[in-house]
């Protein structure tokens, strides 16, 4: 079974900075291509990065392109979301997926609809 759990998720003031952290339980994680999404109170939830199996391609939505970096330690079975420069319209709860994927393959996915397993995500707000 898949587990997918979120941390680092916070407080903090515009301009601050937090890294969200996504561990998945379970077997060949370097055989997923990994998510992140958020939905804040009434709006739909949006893709805000994506990466694949082995890190080298990554996608970001516009609105957070130069502030975000999504990154992996195959090792640690771990995905990253580090978030700089955060404005209260960032405030949202963050969640991880993840998708297998061909181990010969380099694919990423930015609809949610793609990915199999979620986390339950962590609360990230931003004040002005």
């Amino acid at each position: 079974q898949v587990q997918l759990v979120e941390s680092g998720g916070g407080s903090v003031q515009a301009g601050g900075s937090l890294r969200l952290s996504c561990v998945v339980s379970g077997r060949a994680f370097s055989n997923y291509a990994m998510g992140w999404f958020r939905q804040a109170p009434g709006k739909e939830r949006e893709s805000v990065a994506a990466i694949s199996r082995g890190g080298m391609t990554a996608y970001y939505t516009d609105s957070v392109k130069g502030r975000f970096t999504i990154s992996r330690d195959n090792a640690k079975n771990t995905v990253y979301l580090q978030m700089n420069s955060l404005k209260p319209e960032d405030t949202a709860v963050y969640s991880c997926a993840a998708q297998p994927v061909s181990p010969f393959g380099d694919q990423i996915y930015s609809s949610s609809s793609r990915y199999a397993y979620w986390g339950q995500g962590t609360q990230v707000t931003v004040s002005s």
